[in-house]
């Protein structure tokens, strides 16, 4: 008898979670012998709960699927939902009844750190009792912070929208010449700060902007970058510095916290925002210079504008992929990304046990960090450049990007047969 598949999304989109959802849909549609329906959870987990659900089948007849793979955001809605740590907790019986209930085999979950929590939870729960479901995490995060894999789908991208903006940015700062000024940009990271390194690859010589980056992995001392920055007025004039969200003082205080309080998500993690106007007021009142903040914020995760093909391209690739591991009976694990030491880039893809990706974080190597904590050495470089290689053309309607929307009315219970 065949088995049917569901799979979400959960987390902080990406723009490429949705190739992931696509590389997840296609090849499950094109596994009719041993699948029958596949489901779309609405809002994840959390919708799941709630029976939000939709039949993925009808994107594919109607052209919706091959818009999705790059329509940024999540297409079928997020959740930050954090299942019970007791796996005696009555909401496993009642999700596995579900899962009964839909004749659901194959479980795929798109997603994070908080995501492959959520896995392994569910995949041990199965083993206590005796159930068949496959469990499968596809990685997704522009953090690139998932241990066990080279890198994570949506990392690329992010990285190239960094880079680009930065670039941007420097150019447009050095427009007038004649007096010293600064322009902080806050980048998202909050204990690894893999997307503040990408804006090393703005610069486009020695010596160029960003001259001065900040990453979580090395206590920041206030003192210490008012003297960078003084020292880097010697050479450069208007200059560009690039900070992780999660800058902090090496003892647990954020950068950030100094501003402001700061509230937590469901899963107990900090909110962080602030700490380049922080900084920003910490160089005009202590220097008197000309300064601005730049936060670059959800624009680094939803820009399909700079999308990276090989990002793509990989993402897909996941998600067909932690297909067809599920289909071979494997059950617990997420799908990593493991790079060979051929000459050119190559990766293979591997399943790796969720239970030892989940809750841990893979911040940047301290020694890819130089300049007494203030910059990026070239190991970092050769890592990040393979992942932001070549352009993706985005559908347009009307001059604008065209993306897939998500038409049903998910404010009540889906009811499916």
């Amino acid at each position: 008898m065949k088995k049917n598949a569901i799979v979400g999304q959960s987390g902080g989109p990406t723009s490429v979670i949705n190739a992931s959802l696509y590389g997840v849909v296609y090849e499950a549609l094109n596994r009719e012998d041993v699948i029958g329906t596949i489901y779309g959870m609405i809002n994840g987990i959390e919708g799941f709960l709630n029976e939000n659900m939709m039949d993925m089948k009808p994107l594919e007849v109607n052209g919706e699927l091959e818009l999705i793979k790059t329509t940024p955001g999540s297409y079928l809605g997020s959740c930050r939902y954090k299942l019970p740590e007791d796996l005696t907790d009555a909401v496993y019986p009642q999700l596995f009844e579900k899962f009964e209930k839909y004749n659901i085999g194959y479980f795929f979950y798109i997603g994070g750190n908080d995501s492959m929590d959520t896995v392994s939870k569910l995949s041990r729960y199965a083993e206590t009792v005796n159930s068949e479901i496959r469990f499968i995490g596809i990685p997704k995060t522009i953090d690139n912070d998932l241990v066990l894999t080279d890198h994570t789908p949506g990392f690329g991208s992010a990285a190239k929208y960094v880079a680009s903006t930065v670039r941007e940015i420097a150019i447009d700062a050095s427009v007038y010449d004649n007096k010293k000024s600064v322009t902080i940009v806050e980048i998202m990271g909050r204990h690894a700060g893999w997307l503040a390194a990408a804006s090393v690859l703005a610069r486009k010589f020695e010596g160029d902007n960003p001259v001065l980056i900040y990453l979580p992995e090395v206590a920041f001392d206030q003192e210490q970058f008012l003297a960078d920055v003084q020292k880097a007025f010697e050479h450069t004039s208007n200059l560009v510095v690039c900070i992780s969200e999660g800058i902090n003082d090496g003892n647990g205080k954020f950068v950030c916290e100094l501003a402001s309080d700061v509230g937590v998500d469901t899963f107990g993690h900090k909110m962080l925002t602030g700490s380049g106007k922080y900084l920003e007021n910490l160089v005009k009142d202590r220097l008197g210079v000309k300064v601005r903040s730049i936060e670059l914020n959800v624009n680094q995760r939803c820009s399909s504008a700079m999308l990276s093909a090989t990002d793509e391209k990989e993402a897909i690739a996941s998600g067909s992929f932690g297909v067809q591991t599920a289909l071979k009976g494997t059950t617990g694990m997420m799908i990593a990304f493991h790079r060979t030491d051929d000459a050119d880039y190559h990766i293979t893809y591997a399943p790796e046990d969720v239970n030892l990706i989940c809750n841990q974080e893979k911040t940047v190597p301290l020694d890819w960090i130089t300049g007494n904590g203030s910059d990026i050495g070239q190991q970092f470089i050769d890592y990040a450049q393979p992942l932001i290689q070549g352009s993706v053309k985005v559908p347009e309607e009307g001059g604008l990007p065209k993306f897939a929307y998500r038409k049903c009315n998910c404010s009540e219970p889906s009811k499916i047969s």
